[in-house]
């Protein structure tokens, strides 16, 4: 079987400055801004080691967010040391949370918050 590794997470966005920015503000992302060929600017991040690609999405021309839980890819996840002092460090800017921190099973803690354009992100804590 073929091996595979982890490439990029895509997101497409109204705003890609305002998304970068909030990614940037709340989860510490690296924003990494490329001049294209073209001349226009591509807006990147590295989220924990794993890029990030954000994307334009023309006015009218991309559905809206869905509202969870649907069919397809729900969410992606962080890991996080100590989940509460995450989460009152998120809620004290701005953060909206779906799911305060929950036991899921022994030694997995986890919460749910809501970034732009209604990306659902798991944040978890083992062990």
């Amino acid at each position: 079987m073929a091996k595979f590794t982890w490439e990029h997470i895509h997101l497409r966005s109204p705003d890609p400055e305002a998304t970068a920015a909030w990614y940037h503000d709340k989860l510490g992302a690296d924003i990494i801004r490329t001049k294209q060929a073209d001349g226009a600017t591509r807006i990147d991040l590295n989220l924990a080691g794993q890029k990030v690609f954000l994307a334009q999405a023309a006015e009218g021309k991309a559905a809206p967010a869905p509202q969870s839980p649907y069919l397809g890819l729900d969410h992606f996840g962080l890991t996080v040391p100590d989940l509460d002092s995450a989460v009152a460090e998120l809620k004290a800017k701005g953060v909206v949370f779906t799911m305060e921190p929950t036991t899921a099973r022994p030694g997995v803690r986890i919460a749910f918050l809501t970034a732009p354009q209604n990306v659902t992100i798991e944040l978890i804590q083992r062990g």
